[in-house]
């Protein structure tokens, strides 16, 4: 084993016998190296949980808009089972469904709510949606043609103050055009359903209803909007849009998840990016502490680096000394950090919920909140973004004292030895 590595660990742990300046200097260590390790794991921690948010909201995003829609651009598909076939024959789609999309009004009790009607068949819904696991009461599968029934989203029952079993009226904005007047065309419908998607804007703004009453009420005969697609791997969705508009043989335009709702997914991922940021300064305070370890460890040891340098030591031995002490205290840290971290990351699901019940309180209550339970997703990738730069930063920290010690003149050092 090299010298400068055996000196390099000597210096990092004080002994009894070397004196209160040495052992103060070792604390100073040992505080350094734990900022580091709670920077580092309070890093994983907080991207680990960003990353169960955004999975979880992406999760309910698409349990309610699927992977893949295609439409015409005049708003209305008329050969929609050619496309269902046609999309089908694609290696990488699960299933394909048709439905019908527009505005509508609904009124109960006095109260009156704009909403999106969508009609759907109950059967080829649920393979690219799931509706079903967050159905409260009712089925899709009660969604029969003639019988128009409605299911509603649970915040839009709730101003409606509507009930399975209620009879609302639903207007639709296409008119009757008679010798008098426009009238609006009006048909009452029965709640059969409520869900909770989890996520305001569909559980506020959005209905169900069969795919043939939709037709019918908005006089659409057998064309529906277009056809919305599930596929193996959702962050595929780019590609393989890209690759239906050329499979099908149609005048058809193609979106996806990504676009649909492309500000809200972005505006997530520039929070995390932000989040990693400023978390990194902790760890940045924490790994610049070990220059002040350093500073002092120098200031202590010139009398060794005299000496070592009058035995032959050169200035880049005395500076890879420094080096190996400030390194060690890093990666002692850093190594600390990433076991809690991901140990925490893990767990957070036990841990959390222990510290509600010690503490007495909820930190994300159900009445508040529609995610209650904190949500961790650990990704490898991530530890070893924060483990890289971490490291970078521990070893920068390291070079200016470790270079001053190289600058050390024997006979200025042990003048007053």
């Amino acid at each position: 084993m090299i010298y400068e590595l055996l000196i390099g660990l000597r210096y990092t742990r004080a002994q009894p016998r070397e004196g209160a300046a040495n052992r103060f200097i070792s604390f100073i260590a040992l505080i350094s190296m734990l900022g580091l390790a709670l920077g580092v794991a309070a890093l994983i921690v907080v991207l680990s949980v960003m990353n169960g948010f955004q999975k979880e909201l992406r999760e309910r995003i698409l349990g309610v808009v699927s992977h893949v829609q295609i439409s015409s651009e005049s708003g209305e598909l008329a050969d929609w089972a050619k496309v269902v076939q046609g999309a089908a024959q694609h290696p990488r789609v699960r299933a394909a469904a048709p439905y019908v999309q527009a505005q509508g009004m609904l009124s109960f009790d006095g109260q009156v709510r704009g909403m999106m009607v969508r009609g759907i068949l109950p059967e080829a819904e649920d393979k690219v949606a799931d509706f079903a696991r967050h159905m409260k009461s009712g089925q899709l599968t009660q969604l029969t043609p003639g019988e128009f029934g409605i299911v509603l989203g649970s915040e839009l029952a709730r101003a409606l103050r509507a009930r399975p079993g209620d009879k609302i009226t639903l207007l639709a904005p296409q008119g009757l055009v008679t010798p008098a007047a426009i009238l609006p065309r009006m048909k009452q419908f029965r709640v059969i359903g409520i869900f909770e998607a989890g996520m305001f804007e569909f559980d506020s703004g959005l209905a169900l209803i069969h795919m043939d009453d939709a037709q019918r009420l908005y006089r659409m005969d057998d064309r529906v909007s277009g056809v919305r697609v599930k596929l193996d791997d959702l962050f595929a969705a780019p590609k393989v849009g890209r690759e239906l508009l050329r499979l099908l043989d149609t005048d058809a335009w193609v979106s996806d998840w990504t676009r649909s709702h492309a500000n809200f997914f972005r505006a997530v991922e520039i929070e995390k990016r932000m989040m990693f940021l400023i978390l990194l300064l902790i760890v940045a305070v924490a790994a610049f502490n070990i220059v002040s370890t350093l500073v002092m460890a120098v200031q202590d040891k010139r009398a060794d680096i005299a000496i070592l340098r009058t035995l032959g030591a050169s200035p880049r031995s005395i500076m890879t000394i420094f080096v190996v002490q400030g390194t060690l205290i890093g990666v002692a840290g850093l190594l600390a950090g990433v076991a809690g971290g991901v140990a925490l990351a893990l767990n957070i699901d036990v841990v959390v919920p222990a510290l509600e019940r010690m503490l007495g309180m909820n930190f994300l209550a159900k009445e508040v909140y529609y995610i209650s339970d904190l949500p961790s997703d650990l990704h490898w990738g991530d530890v070893g973004t924060i483990s890289v730069v971490s490291f970078v930063l521990t070893l920068l920290a390291t070079l200016y004292p470790s270079w001053r010690a190289s600058r050390t003149l024997p006979a200025e050092a042990l003048r007053y030895e």
